[in-house]
């Protein structure tokens, strides 16, 4: 089996990516053989289309509602189920994989397309390729087109395989708006080593990059009715932060995850600005609170603190409740902090609650009680005998996020990476306010804290022929109350992306919708039951609409002889 040609075709039109992977496999035995098309992409993606052709005959994938393509799934293989297609395989990817067995001499080209919205962290948007053919490919090509309408600040890329001979067939050409990256290695500059047939070509591909900004009430662009505006403010005071770190040191913790607990932390503490107050609580089955109260971060503390944490050691149950609410209780009667200062809980933890109240439900319920609205819980999860679903519910409950920390030698720096992109708040409260009768369909436009280095996005549908599309954004900063105000002439906008060859038509009214089912999907994780139910019946409703396998929807793939296989969205939740 011969992968003959592989190319990877991605466009970038204003941070939304449109990813196509083309595979096409002869079959050179003189039998038939499984031919396997395997592509791992970015989690945060939605594959919108697949197809396979075998000899000139087309297999297409249904995107269909999850639960009626089961049904029809589990009738056509009541005897012995085969595997999904699509699985979580590290903490950025899942992998898609379809094999289908092809007669001798037969070809089969497969083609599989996602689409997503680059989301800015810490100063950059990331375009992750995984490339990993498995075999030397003799047309193989990655091309990346980016259009930034804002202007391009910086491009740079990053590959995990690049030897100087595979650096010789990368290219980059770069304008002021544009960007065309073209990867095109020869069958030589493939190979490990001359005389074996392995390849290099294993591991990331990667395109980092910024846009231009000016210092206004940000960017706004519009095409066919659909507007995008993006806000990323820089260089404002930070707001001081009053963190309190809540420590899991249960048993499950002993050996390498307490170290890298201990490793991150140390680094962390070392990134605390003068002003913000911090405190520590660690906890198995009992809570141990640092300090009764938060100190400000000055050298001393920070060093006293340090100490503490040089001495973790991991032992006992998991009173996670008991933990939470001492936090609460901790910044409730918190004195001396600063007026304008924002409040946050850093749980991090490896796995259930043992001890204590164990009723995650319940657990739930107390502590967002307890927050009432005042604070934002992070949670960060350590490996995978947590509850993630839990903790994404409460950190979602409480204005805060959770993320998975894979049990992986980069650990504590997955650590320090989420703390560096809440550490520093800029802007809270902030209020993006658009004409109420003329747009329809508006994306989340409140948002609690804007952290440096990310990007606010929202997006809607102009629904009445406007002129002028006017934006007011109100914020807090740390030293004033802002409003900003800006006019989009909606002409003029659409102008912009009338004469760019590489842009498919309708890129805004897909990130809308993108953009519109990710926020429903997350909304719905907190909700009480009956919106639950109509929120994801709307993000259904959209799945279905724009063709995208999302949590909801499953793509129903037909094989020769009628073997169907479903691929379904993977959830970090499971």
């Amino acid at each position: 089996i011969e992968i003959y040609s592989l190319h990877v075709d991605c466009k970038v039109t204003s941070r939304f990516a449109h990813t196509v992977i083309t595979s096409r496999i002869i079959n050179r035995a003189n039998e038939s053989r499984e031919a396997t098309f395997e592509v791992e992409l970015p989690k945060t993606a939605f594959i919108t289309n697949f197809s396979m052709s075998i000899d000139g005959e087309l297999y297409p994938g249904i995107i269909k509602e999850k639960a009626a393509a089961q049904n029809e799934y589990d009738t056509a293989v009541s005897q012995g189920q085969s595997a999904g297609l699509v699985k979580i395989t590290d903490r950025k990817l899942e992998q898609f994989h379809v094999s289908v067995s092809i007669a001798a001499a037969s070809k089969v080209t497969f083609e599989l397309t996602y689409e997503e919205l680059l989301k800015r962290q810490l100063g950059k948007y990331e375009l992750l390729l995984k490339v990993r053919p498995k075999q030397l490919v003799k047309h193989f090509q990655i091309d990346v087109h980016i259009f930034e309408p804002q202007g391009i600040q910086f491009l740079e890329t990053d590959s995990t395989f690049m030897t100087n001979e595979l650096t010789e067939a990368l290219t980059k050409v770069l304008n002021e708006t544009k960007a065309h990256i073209s990867f095109k290695p020869t069958l030589d500059q493939q190979k490990k080593n001359s005389m074996l047939g392995e390849t290099l070509l294993n591991g990331d591909f990667v395109v980092r990059y910024d846009v231009k900004r000016e210092a206004t009430a940000g960017d706004i662009q519009i095409v066919n009715g659909y507007f995008v505006h993006y806000f990323a403010p820089q260089e404002m005071p930070v707001f001081p932060k009053n963190v309190i770190f809540v420590i899991d040191r249960s048993g499950s913790m002993t050996g390498r995850k307490i170290e890298q607990t201990r490793d991150a932390l140390l680094k962390i503490l070392q990134d605390l600005r003068p002003e913000d107050h911090f405190s520590f609580i660690t906890f198995n089955n009992k809570v141990a609170e640092w300090k009764s109260s938060l100190l400000p971060a000055t050298e001393e503390n920070v060093a006293s603190a340090a100490a503490l944490v040089q001495t973790l050691s991991a032992r006992g149950g998991t009173d996670i409740s008991g933990a939470l609410l001492t936090a609460v209780g901790m910044l409730d009667k918190a004195e001396g902090l600063l007026e304008r200062s924002i409040s946050m809980i850093i749980l991090l933890t490896d796995g259930q609650p043992t001890s204590g109240e164990r009723n995650v439900e319940v657990i739930q319920e107390n502590v967002q009680k307890a927050i009432n609205g005042k604070y934002a819980l992070f949670c960060l999860g350590f490996g995978f005998d947590v509850s993630y679903k839990f903790l994404e519910k409460m950190a979602l409950s409480n204005g805060g996020i959770a993320r998975r920390i894979y049990e992986n030698a980069d650990a504590a720096l997955q650590l320090q990476g989420f703390y560096q992109e809440v550490a520093t708040p800029i802007l809270m409260q902030i209020e993006m306010q658009y004409p109420e009768n003329s747009i329809e369909g508006l994306t989340k436009n409140n948002f609690k804290v804007f952290f440096e280095g990310s990007e606010i996005i929202v997006s809607g549908k102009i629904s009445n022929e406007l002129d002028l599309l006017p934006v007011e954004i109100k914020a807090q900063s740390h030293t004033s109350n802002l409003t900003l105000k800006e006019e989009a002439n909606v002409k003029e906008k659409e102008q912009v992306f009338q004469n760019q060859r590489y842009i498919f038509g309708n890129f805004i009214e897909r990130l809308w919708a993108y953009l519109s089912i990710q926020q429903l999907l997350e909304k719905a994780i907190s909700a009480q039951e009956e919106d639950q139910k109509a929120l994801e019946a709307q993000a259904l409703d959209l799945s279905l609409q724009y063709s995208f396998v999302t949590p909801l929807t499953s793509m129903v793939v037909t094989k020769p002889q009628q073997k169907e296989e479903l691929a379904n969205k993977p959830t970090e939740a499971g």
